[in-house]
Order: structure tokens, then sequence, then C-alpha cells
């Protein structure tokens, strides 16, 4: 037979906008599988909003919360953590953790008191890092589950002073690294020792 004479069985090529479409597809696939649990259980982006954690956090710093140490560590006096508000668990806020569960927290005109087994006359918290503070006079007791947490710009913040104890539950993570503004890139932003 005549190879010129030979018929050709053709070959459907796919559509090249057809193959794009489907590997895009199949991209967007692979990354929604892989960045929503990421997110879920590992690591979420914030931007602070308000002025509560002031000047520590400004509205417009973009922050990574770590969302796994919690769940193998409970939080430590000191820690700033994003929260779920109690009260419309819709919201998140960034505060300070004050008060740790089983103690008592004394705020006598701003300066805040911690009585615990440790320490059964109590103690006066470090607040050297606070430049906003506060007249405030409350005692909270806080249960197993609860926390006493504030924002740094005390006299401007919305937080258990104001609602009350924060349940565990509510705790989403901890920051782990401001990425924005540019000069101040860090890991533990905001972090603190007595």
């Amino acid at each position: 037979m005549d190879p010129l004479q030979t018929p050709e069985v053709l070959k459907e090529k796919p559509i090249r906008g057809f193959s794009f479409l489907k590997e895009l597809v199949t991209f967007a696939i692979i990354a929604v599988c892989i960045i929503y649990p990421f997110r879920k259980f590992v690591a979420e982006p914030y931007i602070v909003s308000g002025a509560s954690m002031s000047p520590t956090f400004e509205t417009g710093h973009y922050l990574i919360i770590d969302k796994i140490s919690y769940r193998l560590n409970p939080p430590k006096r000191y820690d700033v953590i994003v929260m779920k508000y109690p009260a419309d668990t819709s919201r998140d806020f960034i505060k300070r953790v004050i008060g740790l569960p089983g103690e008592t927290v004394e705020i006598d005109n701003g300066i805040v008191t911690i009585i615990n087994t440790e320490h059964p006359e109590g103690f006066t918290l470090d607040q050297s890092f606070i430049t906003l503070k506060s007249t405030d006079t409350l005692t909270r007791r806080l249960s197993a589950n609860e926390y006493f947490v504030m924002g740094d710009n005390r006299a401007g913040s919305f937080d258990s002073r104001g609602w009350g104890a924060l349940p565990s539950e509510d705790i989403i993570g901890k920051t782990l690294l401001r990425l924005y503004p540019f000069n101040q890139i860090g890991l533990f932003p905001g972090s603190h020792t007595q």
C-alpha cells in the first residue's frame, strides 16, 4: 500500500484552553485541600484592627497566629493571644493573658495583683511595658478553665474588666510572627516575661 494513500487516523488533540482550565481547577482543589486545614489547625494570618493593644500592636499590623501550641501546653501569663469574644464568638480580639485558671485577679487603681497557691499573699504584676494606664478597681476569681485577659492600652481596651473571664475554649492561638510593618518583623511579637 502506498503510504500517501494510507488513511490516517485522526487523533484529537486536547484543546489548549480546556487543558489549562483542567490544570487550573486541579491546582485550586489541591491548594484548598492543603491551605484550608493549615489555616484551620496550624496557623492563620490576622490583621490588627483597633487600639486596644497599643502601642504593642497598632491597626494594620499583620500577624501570623500559632494554633497548635495551646493544644500541647496551656497559655502562660503575658502571652499575647487571639481569642473569640465570649459574647459574640464571630468576633476575634487580640489581648494579653494576665490571670491564669484558679487565680484571683485584683486591680486597685490600675495596679494588678495576682493571688494563687504559690503566692497566697499575692504579687504585683509587672506592667512596665504599659504606657496607657487605667484607674480601674475590681476583683475576679477565675475557675479551672478561665483566663483574665487585658489589652496593653489599659485606658482604651474592652477586655475581661468589662465582659468577664475568658473561657479556655475561646482561645484561638498565640502571636507567632509579625510580618508588617516591615521595620517590626519578628518572632513572638509582644512577648514579655516577669
